[in-house]
């Protein structure tokens, strides 16, 4: 799952039993809309399994096939990131493009939200121009269902924005640099609320042509378990062959062109190295992501695998389930608190190595290897120190001529850790408080309270009702 959808569960867990939320919360996770997301058309991987409390759509809006409609909202998201470009003809064709696709979500969001009587909707990351059509959809939608006097409406919850998401492909931008005529923006409709994850996109924001103000509200970290390797764990190392002395190394991030995996298997490489030469074990190298998000970057990072010769020492996870369970095979498929806490009890580290310095956001890896209390290597990018600060105890990796040092560096650590050396254990009990302190829940906590309190009687049975929309990205 997307970094979104799991900061989405964090906040939902959170809150449950605390009378902000009535359950199930219905979600469409974006997957009939986003043309990057089209081998998981309509509701994900074949293999998803979602939270009790989760109920997700698969509903297709359009009757056009999954390669037509896909090539179509490419079309219009590669138009839209060119618009200034584009003369008055190509204009008018692309507003008839985008007309043509809004109306029908339109008319599902209007028909969804009835039948599940909702109070409130999040919009995750639908500023961004993903699917112009889609959020044009939702605003009109959401004006139909909340007027002006009527509680409730839409959260649009940003974790990028236009300007610091400069995601290209085929030597072009995927999103304009800044909001433009064909993007809607929050702040058309009193039924709004804006939410992003840092102060820069809070900055950012206040330069968007819209009145409407975005709250910060930090990232919701997972809660981990105690010391408690239990069956699930033992059964995950033994279907994987893994011998519980080997010290796990996670690589938290979906296999997509940004996030760097090619950087984290080639310092890994480094690493195993070193311990061959050391006569220590080798760590496995865990990658969350799934090879068929992105299937050209996924063949670079597999073939990297090969060359470096670390076939047996990675494993792909195929997606990080948001909740652990067995698959219909039998076999354990842990979530994230699961794996952390392996990570933890083996010693291991994370390594968060994006290979672009200006896509990121916050970048969570570094959050949490500190929850976790294990070290972490980074490469450079632009919002680290403004998220992270001057003093943490993360081996950061400048390039990659930098990596034979920094692998050196992350094992020294490793194995001070494991053997509960007082400076470096401290060091990491630092960043874990400073983590908590940055990344507290307690925004998010205030902000729920609102949404409910403004909803509160406005139904027959004066309940309020949390189910909301989540758009994966």
């Amino acid at each position: 799952m997307s970094g979104l959808l799991t900061i989405f569960r964090n906040v939902i867990e959170s809150e449950l039993g605390n009378g902000s939320l009535e359950l199930p919360v219905v979600a469409d996770l974006g997957f009939s809309w986003r043309p990057d997301k089209q081998h998981f058309f309509p509701r994900g991987a074949e293999h998803s399994v979602y939270p009790d409390w989760m109920s997700t759509s698969d509903t297709v809006p359009l009757g056009a096939g999954r390669a037509e409609l896909m090539r179509e909202m490419t079309r219009i998201r590669a138009a839209v990131a060119r618009a200034d470009t584009l003369d008055d003809e190509a204009r008018a064709e692309l507003r008839a493009a985008v007309e043509s696709l809004a109306g029908p979500y339109e008319e599902y969001f209007t028909r969804w939200f009835e039948e599940h009587d909702v109070d409130w909707v999040c919009a995750v990351n639908m500023t961004l121009s993903d699917a112009v059509p889609v959020t044009l959809g939702l605003h009109r939608a959401a004006a139909r269902r909340w007027p002006p006097g009527v509680p409730g409406g839409v959260l649009f919850w940003d974790h990028d924005l236009f300007g610091t998401c400069a995601i290209f492909e085929d030597g072009a931008r995927v999103y304009p640099a800044s909001p433009n005529e064909f993007t809607p923006v929050p702040g058309t409709h009193p039924c709004h609320r804006w939410a992003v994850i840092s102060p820069a996109l809070a900055e950012e924001v206040a330069g968007y042509p819209t009145e409407l103000e975005a709250t910060t509200l930090p990232n919701v970290l997972p809660t981990l378990r105690e010391r408690e390797p239990g069956d699930r764990h033992a059964a995950f190392l033994a279907q994987h062959q893994l011998a519980p002395e080997r010290p796990l190394l996670l690589v938290p991030v979906r296999v997509f062109q940004v996030k760097g995996v090619e950087i984290a298997v080639s310092m890994f490489a480094e690493m195993k190295r070193i311990c061959t030469e050391r006569g220590t074990p080798v760590p496995c190298l865990l990658v969350f992501g799934s090879l068929d998000e992105d299937p050209p970057y996924a063949r670079e990072v597999v073939s990297a695998v090969r060359e470096l010769k670390v076939e047996d020492d990675v494993v792909f996870l195929d997606g990080v389930p948001l909740s652990s369970h067995q698959d219909a095979a039998g076999r354990w498929r842990l979530d994230e608190i699961d794996l952390l806490g392996l990570c933890r009890d083996s010693g291991g580290a994370v390594l968060f190595t994006p290979n672009t310095s200006d896509v990121e956001s916050v970048g969570l890896g570094p959050a949490l290897a500190a929850i976790a209390e294990v070290p972490c290597a980074v490469t450079e990018y632009d919002c680290f120190e403004d998220i992270y600060g001057t003093r943490s105890s993360c081996v950061r990796v400048p390039d990659r001529t930098g990596i034979p040092a920094a692998a050196d560096r992350l094992l020294d650590l490793m194995a001070k850790n494991r053997h509960g050396d007082f400076t470096v254990r401290e060091a990491l009990k630092r960043d874990k408080e400073h983590v908590l302190r940055s990344f507290d829940p307690n925004p998010w906590r205030k902000l729920l309270q609102e949404m409910a309190n403004e909803v509160s009687g406005s139904g027959s049975d004066g309940k309020t009702d949390g189910r909301d929309i989540g758009a994966s990205y």
